[in-house]
């Protein structure tokens, strides 16, 4: 039998099983991520009819090549481009991911792991980062709770969607900054009921409030003093300060001379307080004798004691209670207007200062006594200088966690740290812009409510962080990848799964970051098949050709044989 006919036949089945790769590549031109393939032909074996022999310096004849007949081909290697970077298609989707470089995302099914570069991924009902086609769980490093910083360990799912996840605590403010420049020509600083700023705060449970500051000039030129007068809830209802056990603030005396005048038609007469006209009259002394405790009782005295406050043409909000009054005239203040009335003794018992007509018709104080502190400025710079008479100092602490304790003496209220030294008293038209911003200068303290997940999103090296709608970012996990000594040598296993073989090299459980590397992630884009059409065309052809001439090679073969048959005739 002639050897070429097996040779030809060799031929065919080699060039078929090259159509078989190439048909291969053109049908997954469009698969996400697919790697092609080329195949390599290989001589199949040679028969030898003569050795070679050597040169014979004895006879002087030359050697002889060995004489071979080849016997047909094989496939030599079918080899897989797997390097070859496809080219990059958008999709939109935050979830849809591109390697770019030679790593793999690790996948699992929950028994083994895989390798794939298709970063088709979607969130599962269980809040799993996962491949759309199979389901596999992608792969990679949880955060360690203690630092908060991803930590490479052994490879596990990535729940990004976990209860935890979808909520970002809240947490109560703790620093606070009041800046900005405080006019001395402003008429709401000089006037009586002051300058209000408000500073907004978050307590430990995420809820809003509004501490309600306000600023009054003093009769030291450059001070002013801040006492918090109100704290307002989200819906604008006051909070009852008087629960506090302790000062707000620090309790001081400021320089205030005052001097309050009866209305007309109102005159004192022991502890009564009455209008001859009207015939309406306070008497001072049932706020003296009210029952501790009794929220009636305190309703009344209040009232009470704003209509008092009235008639003088002040309030009870802006310090008519805590106005400092020398009793004997002799210039230093000895008791506030407010111990003295709740003494029971009645304004027309005070002093000759407070009552120099004898019929307690003017109230003459020589201070004020604050729940607060004092802004001093350099009367001749306008720069800040200090608090409270002390230079240099640049915080106050608002204390508010001694409100509304709970039976284990939790309070959900936290003290603020308030910096005051970047305020001034510089001239800016009789217009103050000082105003109270929570956080310290670089935004630390500032607290926060509770944040609802809003967003996610994957950085190049595969960090995934979350965002909320109260500011905050949270890291979620890190995708890991995997690398390999010979990607070449991974063994498909479909859906564009890839498993390691022994000449791929073992994958150990941990994985790379990708941007050690040099590599990195992409979002919203996928890695495009790497098959090269017009190439695999024109091997298509050549491969054609080569499986016309074998099959000619057998017919030509054929027809040889034929005449030998022939010969017997």
């Amino acid at each position: 039998m002639m050897r070429s006919l097996f040779s030809g036949v060799a031929g065919l089945k080699t060039h078929q099983t090259r159509m078989d790769v190439i048909g291969n590549n053109i049908a997954n031109v469009n698969t996400t991520a697919f790697k092609s393939s080329t195949i390599n032909f290989s001589d199949l074996m040679s028969q030898t009819t003569q050795n070679a022999s050597g040169p014979n310096a004895t006879t002087g004849t030359g050697g002889t090549n060995a004489r071979q007949i080849g016997l047909g081909v094989k496939t030599g290697a079918i080899t897989m481009n797997i390097d070859g970077q496809g080219s990059a298609q958008s999709t939109g989707n935050p979830f849809d991911i591109m390697i770019t470089g030679k790593n793999f995302f690790v996948v699992s099914n929950g028994m083994s792991n895989f390798f794939t570069r298709d970063g088709s991924f979607y969130v599962d009902g269980g809040g799993n980062l996962a491949m759309t086609s199979t389901g596999y769980n992608v792969m990679g490093w949880q955060v360690d709770p203690e630092t908060m910083e991803i930590k490479q360990d052994t490879v596990s799912a990535l729940r990004i969607m976990s209860d935890a996840n979808l909520t970002y605590p809240p947490e109560a403010t703790s620093k606070a900054t009041v800046a900005g420049i405080l006019d001395q020509n402003d008429t709401d600083v000089t006037s009586d009921s002051g300058k209000n700023i408000n500073l907004n705060f978050y307590d430990a449970l995420g809820y809003p409030y509004t501490a309600r500051l306000t600023i009054k000039d003093t009769d030291k030129p450059g001070s002013y003093s801040v006492e918090l007068t109100k704290l307002l809830d989200a819906e604008g209802n006051a909070v009852d300060l008087s629960k506090g056990t302790e000062d707000y603030f620090t309790k001081s005396t400021v320089p205030d001379s005052k001097s309050l005048t009866l209305a007309t038609g109102w005159a004192w007469s022991g502890n009564v307080l009455s209008n001859a006209t009207t015939g309406v009259s306070y008497d001072i002394s049932t706020y003296a004798t009210l029952a501790a405790g009794d929220e009636t009782q305190k309703a009344q005295a209040e009232e009470l004691l704003e209509n008092i406050a009235s008639v003088y043409g002040t309030s009870v909000d802006d310090g008519f209670l805590n106005l400092t009054v020398d009793e004997d005239g002799d210039g230093t203040a000895e008791t506030t207007l407010g111990e003295k009335l709740k003494g029971g003794n009645g304004l027309g018992s005070l002093g000759a200062s407070a009552n120099p007509n004898g019929d307690g018709s003017r109230i003459d104080s020589l201070g004020r006594t604050i729940d607060g502190f004092t802004l001093d400025y350099d009367t001749a710079t306008g720069a800040f200088v200090g608090l409270s008479g002390s230079e240099g100092a640049k915080t106050v602490t608002l204390n508010l966690s001694q409100l509304e304790k709970n039976a284990n003496g939790f309070s959900h209220f936290d003290n603020l740290e308030i910096d005051l030294s970047n305020t001034s008293m510089f001239n800016n038209n009789g217009t103050s812009t000082i105003a109270a911003t929570s956080g310290d200068a670089k935004g630390l303290g500032a607290g926060r409510k509770i944040g609802d997940m809003i967003g996610v999103s994957i950085q190049k090296d595969g960090m995934i962080f979350a965002s909320y709608d109260n500011g905050q970012t949270k890291l979620l996990g890190q995708i890991a990848t995997a690398a390999f000594a010979n990607n070449s040598g991974l063994s498909k296993e479909g859906d564009n799964l890839y498993s390691a073989t022994m000449n791929s090299g073992e994958f150990d459980g941990i994985g790379v970051d990708i941007t050690t590397s040099g590599g990195y992630m992409t979002t919203g884009v996928l890695e495009m098949s790497n098959v090269d059409l017009s190439s695999e065309f024109t091997t298509m052809i050549t491969t054609q050709r080569g499986f016309q001439a074998n099959s000619r090679i057998i017919t030509v073969s054929d027809t040889l044989l034929e005449e030998l048959t022939n010969l017997k005739r």
